[in-house]
């Protein structure tokens, strides 16, 4: 399996930059940062994902659903 490459032009990535991404509303991507499945910091009220560390985290998810027999939709 391919590791994919987030190309989005900067290094850190907000919540609305993951939500553009991959296809899903905040609330998504927030629930995930608050339960610390992927490492971010929160910088006031904004949360921020090192680009490297969202990678990391994307490809894992699909590994772990190639392992499980799950389907994932494949967003490069």
């Amino acid at each position: 399996m391919d590791r994919v490459l987030v190309d989005l032009g900067k290094e850190w990535l907000s919540v609305a930059d993951i939500c553009d991404y991959m296809e899903v509303s905040p609330f998504v991507v927030t629930r995930v940062l608050r339960a610390g499945e992927l490492p971010a910091v929160k910088m006031g009220r904004e949360w921020r994902v090192a680009r490297a560390d969202f990678e990391d985290w994307l490809n894992a998810q699909r590994l772990a659903a190639h392992l499980s027999g799950g389907e994932f939709a494949d967003r490069r």
